[in-house]
């Protein structure tokens, strides 16, 4: 087995089970069925991409893989964003065994079906940018793609994202857990907002596309 297969071999065992701790812990039993929904349409998509690069694109799993940002403003939205996954996941099982939510079965199945597509987004993502890091940087032969989901927004890495954990709350069968959940979009505004800065000063021809493609997140709206 390569380097690479192990690392992702280890990552899904280390994320399974973290994710079962946050969300099985806290809800005091293993009979939580919107985590288990959850943690499936989470990981195996995520484990089955992961082989799929190792054979067509080893280079963007390895920049996948990279989390540590460069710039300090990053930082600190890279730790706000952890604070805030951290009580997307923990809120539910609390909300689970205290009985503070009744979410109906078609809301969680809504939000699943809705997650799902954000994840589908992410993937069609990653076809068309080869550079989608997990951190702000510029390398030297990274070009600004203009096709598929970049012709609509600039970042429609992060609009995947705020979809999916948006609705996260709602998919694992929680009202309470929106809370922590909504001021994602804020972060994410953040980050885009740092993020064009280095891609305007640092990559060719970035700043004639954000000229042509006027919306940074959502179409039609900003």
């Amino acid at each position: 087995m390569s380097k690479l297969k192990k690392t992702v071999v280890v990552r899904f065992v280390f994320a399974l089970l973290i994710l079962g701790f946050l969300f099985f812990w806290p809800a005091g039993t293993f009979r939580y069925w919107q985590a288990w929904t959850y943690l499936a349409m989470l990981l195996l998509p995520m484990l089955g991409i992961s082989f799929y690069l190792i054979r067509k694109d080893p280079e963007l799993l390895e920049r996948r893989m990279r989390a540590k940002e460069k710039e300090r403003r990053q930082k600190n939205i890279q730790l706000i964003a952890s604070l805030i996954f951290l009580g997307i996941y923990l809120l539910p099982g609390f909300d689970r065994r205290l009985g503070w939510s009744s979410v109906p079965v078609v809301v969680v199945i809504a939000a699943d079906i809705l997650v799902l597509a954000g994840y589908g987004l992410f993937v069609q993502v990653l076809k068309e940018n080869s550079y989608a890091s997990r951190i702000v940087e510029v390398e030297a032969k990274q070009k600004v793609i203009t096709t598929g989901p970049y012709a609509l927004v600039r970042h429609p890495m992060y609009l995947a994202i705020m979809v999916m954990f948006v609705l996260t709350p709602l998919s694992l069968g929680s009202y309470w857990a929106a809370v922590p959940a909504l001021p994602i979009v804020f972060v994410l505004i953040a980050r885009i907002r740092n993020e064009e800065r280095v891609l305007i000063e640092q990559l060719a021809g970035y700043r004639e596309y954000v000229e042509r493609v006027r919306f940074r997140l959502i179409p039609g709206i900003w």
